[in-house]
């Protein structure tokens, strides 16, 4: 078989073809057996990654009169909405949205 004759281009074209193939399902089988299965991505991709666990307080008193808080992030002003979620939501369907705090009126 010589690599300028038609049918060993047909082969070629044929065992990419399968290649192509095989390794598409290998990559939907592998999606498919780790959905649900405790393999989850990551919520906070780069936020404070040096600490073990990211925690910020607020005195209620300190809030005034209403405070968005964000609950997704991706917020560049976290722990404080930006947004983000939108975008968030828009890109993977989810529904998240801000934590909101007013003060009660009397």
């Amino acid at each position: 078989m010589t690599s300028s004759s038609p049918l060993a281009l047909i082969e070629l074209a044929a065992a990419i073809g399968v290649t192509a193939g095989v390794t598409a399902a290998g990559v939907l089988l592998v999606q498919h057996f780790y959905k649900g299965k405790g393999v989850k991505p990551k919520v906070n991709l780069d936020l404070q990654k040096d600490n073990p666990k990211v925690v910020d307080a607020f005195d209620i008193e300190d809030i005034g009169d209403k405070a968005v808080y964000c609950r997704c992030w991706r917020s560049k002003k976290f722990p404080y909405c930006d947004g983000s979620h939108a975008k968030h939501n828009q890109v993977t369907g989810d529904n998240v949205g801000p934590l909101i705090m007013k003060r009660k009126e009397a």
